[in-house]
């Protein structure tokens, strides 16, 4: 589905940093329960053609949620989210790292921490991430795996979600 929802993605070198900012044609209380909750992450958290299978999530402070993205022959690619702090409907801070199945970091590959913050934007709500890398070497691998080209389809299919979520 396009649209001319606001998405930008800007890239800063200096500060090994990310941020996304996006709109959705959704209120805040959903967009965040989308951001939140395991049975609707495992509906859109992944480009196509992939999809989500959460192994585990305990939305707390100091709790995880560990997932994987997976291609339609079966492959997966894990990943782990430690949520660090949550104020509930205005904003979460998290590091997000790749790892295996049982949880275990791939200390080979890029560790993020993310700060996402949840916003009323007109009628619509607004998602401003803020991804800060340890390392410039770090930040460029990731955007040389094709973190903007992987977004941009996840976050066009919370777009197609939402729209049969608010119905």
């Amino acid at each position: 589905m396009k649209n001319n929802l606001q998405f930008d993605f800007l890239v800063d070198k200096e500060k090994n940093a990310i941020t996304i900012r996006r709109e959705f044609l959704a209120k805040r209380q959903l967009v965040w329960d989308a951001y939140t909750k395991s049975e609707i992450l495992d509906q859109w958290f992944a480009p196509q053609p992939l999809t989500t299978k959460t192994k585990s999530m305990d939305f707390r402070e100091g709790g995880h949620w560990l997932y994987a993205m997976v291609e339609p022959e079966g492959k997966e690619y894990w990943g782990r989210l430690d949520y660090v702090k949550i104020q509930p409907l205005e904003n979460y801070t998290a590091l997000d790292g790749f790892c295996d199945e049982n949880g275990n970091l791939n200390m080979q590959l890029p560790r993020a921490n993310w700060s996402v913050t949840f916003q009323d934007f007109d009628q619509n709500s607004l998602v401003l991430s803020v991804i800060t890398y340890q390392s410039l070497s770090d930040l460029e691998t990731v955007i040389q795996m094709g973190l903007k080209e992987g977004l941009t389809s996840t976050l066009e299919r919370l777009d197609d979600l939402l729209i049969t979520l608010k119905k």
